[in-house]
């Protein structure tokens, strides 16, 4: 069953963060290389696959802000420090819960968000703007009415106050803009093609070197 559909039949307002990564990447979306275990023979297996270092997340479609229930433990190195922050994740998350995301650890410093939601007028919209702790507070953001061309998308980019962190600055390299506007078109298509998506939250979008990744996302259900 598709990762919608099941979601839908289970009665679910959301995906889980490794879902919507899956449902993503299923429209061309870069996300990280991630695995969901729910014991320690499947985290020893996780980290033999995606290696150090790693962030370790507790995962589940409940919960949408993992920061500040402390069940994101970042900068893992070696295996004592990620069975420790495996046990610790797990103490805090209910039985039904029960999976702890482990994750490749992207270095970035240049964060941006992209997102998705519906307007009762013009339905689905893409947003585009800077990412991470400053997304709320200095709301730089763009939207556009889906579909999106990619002068559209590139538009997008431009409109924002701090468009020159797309550019190469301090010894960073100049932002892969076709990349970012494929995501941007294609987060609008999903709009398109799935009613049942009411909300996409793409924050962080980490570029790694030139590439943008998605480092965490949420898609809420109708």
């Amino acid at each position: 069953m598709r990762i919608l559909e099941k979601a839908l039949a289970e009665g679910r307002s959301a995906l889980s963060e490794y879902e919507a990564k899956q449902f993503l990447k299923t429209y061309q979306i870069p996300v990280t290389r991630e695995r969901a275990v729910t014991d320690k023979e499947g985290l020893k297996a996780a980290i033999e696959e995606i290696g150090f270092p790693l962030v370790l997340k507790g995962c589940a479609s409940t919960i949408a802000h993992k920061t500040g229930k402390g069940l994101i433990e970042v900068d893992i190195r070696n295996m004592e420090e990620a069975l420790d922050a495996f046990q610790n994740i797990m103490a805090k998350m209910t039985e039904e819960d029960g999976q702890v995301l482990v994750q490749e650890m992207i270095k970035g410093q240049r964060e941006l968000v992209v997102g998705l939601t519906r307007d009762p007028q013009f339905g689905p919209c893409v947003m585009f703007g800077l990412g991470g702790i400053f997304t709320e507070v200095l709301k730089d953001i763009s939207f556009r009415v889906a579909p999106l061309e990619k002068r559209d998308a590139l538009e997008m980019m431009s409109e924002i106050k701090a468009h020159k962190i797309l550019d190469a600055v301090r010894g960073m390299p100049e932002a892969d803009r076709d990349l970012l506007a494929d995501i941007l078109i294609n987060v609008g298509r999903i709009g398109l093609e799935n009613d049942a998506v009411k909300e996409i939250d793409i924050n962080p979008l980490i570029l790694s070197g030139s590439k943008p990744v998605a480092v965490d996302a949420l898609v809420v259900l109708e």
